[in-house]
């Protein structure tokens, strides 16, 4: 086999164990319904069951990456997928939410293995820049539109199959890509010899959690300040103490005199809103088209089809124009597009005049701009970072691509969540459980006991209060973007 053909099979290998990790930021999105009702998830419980995923990954990545330094990313490749097979069989048996929390936990660790040395992979199998470009773009349409794709293959499987199904579907294509990583990856590694700072990943990832559980604390109908400000305090708290840790360390996990490259930081800057932006606007649409429009997990899933289909497109596109155009043109065109397609989805997505076919534009768009996006951010974070910093510098990217989607779960779920519980005022004489200001799952759960008169009015309460938080959150996502993509102009 010669290098040349080698190179490609290994992207391959390394694209299919990503679009896994990607998948399954996003397939439970239709599943969601099912599972929180099957389970009897409560509010809380249902965020944790999305977030713990991405949580974990977020915090392990950049300890991963420079383990992957030293170890070589291959061994962290294989060692990856092994424990992301055995998580998906705990899950997709989970008995409760508290152990499918666990499992997801669980999953967490092991994508936080396998995605630095995906791209740390392909950083050093392609040596010439246009092929790195090109393959960067495909990596990139991989994790976006993998992301995007979670909710249709979570509806297809919940058309046919259990809730645990979206889980199982990974065993085999894990099994797989072990055989074949061993057989075929290449056992790349650098004369890196740091030492791994197990510390400085804990303080990291108790910093993201502690900024969720702010988050959802402020989000609920009567929040603790207590609980907020000491949650919050100890996220801040816990985040210094990482960055003095880095800042003496010898061989710090994050090199920071990094992002004193424009390039790279823009990088960062477009991966973690466009990541929050998709993330978390899908979330929340996915949700509408099954609890208010009344589709089917397939249905819905199918409804969101062009925005993996348009990110897959535009991702190597991207790729092969960089040489042409630039990274921060690309990034800062892509993040005003998709400010102008969210606007799109607020205007089409109720209005009963315009055909459906503007729907699908514009969400075909906004898979596009996002697509475009990474595919360039992608490659303005690995092309500034010299190549012994290789797992680095793959881990800041991802990072801010997992911390994106945790910002964009629990910042714009809270805001649907806030929105919702504000919205809805239930008449005295509707006589329902206190629970049905929680969200719309506790509402339409509550209707199904009641008469039916009342049951309808209950419904269409709360399709109402749905609908003003959907908004919201639009509005939120749109002014994220617009203020990113000024960033990234005044950078550069």
């Amino acid at each position: 086999m010669t290098n040349n053909t080698r190179k490609w099979i290994t992207l391959l290998i390394v694209s299919t164990a990503l679009l896994l990790i990607v998948i399954d930021m996003t397939v439970l999105y239709t599943a969601l319904p099912r599972l929180t009702h099957d389970l009897g998830a409560s509010a809380s419980a249902k965020l944790w069951i999305i977030n713990a995923y991405t949580v974990v990954v977020s915090g392990f990545l950049l300890g991963m990456g420079a383990l992957g330094d030293r170890v070589g990313y291959k061994r962290m490749f294989i060692a990856g997928l092994a424990v992301f097979g055995v998580a998906s069989l705990c899950a997709a048996y989970a008995p409760g939410a508290g152990s499918l929390i666990a499992a997801r936990a669980f999953l967490g660790l092991g994508a936080s293995m396998m995605m630095p040395a995906t791209l740390a992979i392909i950083r050093l199998a392609f040596t010439d820049d246009r092929e790195r470009a090109l393959a960067i773009g495909v990596w990139a349409a991989v994790a976006f539109g993998g992301a995007a794709l979670g909710p249709v293959v979570g509806g297809v499987l919940l058309e046919y199959f259990w809730w645990g199904s979206v889980f199982l579907i990974n065993v085999p294509v894990v099994m797989v890509s072990l055989v074949l990583g061993l057989w075929l990856l290449p056992d790349q590694r650098t004369a890196n010899h740091r030492p791994w700072d197990f510390i400085g990943s804990v303080q990291v990832l108790a910093a993201l959690v502690c900024l969720v559980l702010t988050i959802k604390e402020f989000a609920k109908p009567e929040p603790s300040f207590a609980m907020a400000m000491t949650s919050g305090t100890l996220s801040v708290v816990a985040m210094l103490l990482f960055v003095r840790r880095q800042r003496r360390s010898a061989a710090p996990l994050i090199d920071f005199s990094l992002f004193r490259n424009p390039h790279f930081s823009s990088g960062v800057i477009a991966a973690t809103v466009a990541s929050a932006a998709l993330v978390g606007v899908e979330l929340v649409f996915s949700q509408r088209l099954q609890l208010v429009t009344g589709l089917t997990p397939l249905q819905a899933g199918l409804a969101i089809l062009p925005i993996p289909l348009a990110a897959f497109v535009a991702g190597p596109a991207a790729g092969l124009m960089l040489s042409r155009i630039g990274s921060r043109r690309i990034i800062v065109l892509g993040l005003a597009t998709t400010a102008v397609a969210l606007f799109g989805l607020a205007l089409t997505v109720d209005a009963s005049g315009l055909p459906r076919l503007a729907v699908l534009a514009v969400l075909a768009l906004l898979g596009m701009s996002v697509g475009a996006t990474m595919t360039a951010a992608s490659n303005a974070v690995m092309n500034n970072a010299p190549e012994d910093r290789a797992g680095m510098a793959a881990s800041v990217e991802e990072v801010s691509y997992e911390l994106g989607s945790v910002l964009g779960v629990a910042l714009l779920g809270s805001v649907l969540s806030s929105s919702y519980t504000a919205a809805l005022v239930i008449p005295r004489t509707l006589a329902v459980p206190a629970s049905a200001s929680d969200g719309i799952d506790a509402a339409l759960l509550a209707a199904e006991s009641l008469p039916a008169h009342a049951a309808t009015q209950l419904v269409s309460l709360a399709h109402a209060a749905f609908d003003k938080g959907f908004f919201a959150v639009i509005a939120v996502a749109v002014l994220m973007v617009i203020a990113a993509a000024g960033s990234v102009a005044a950078i550069g």
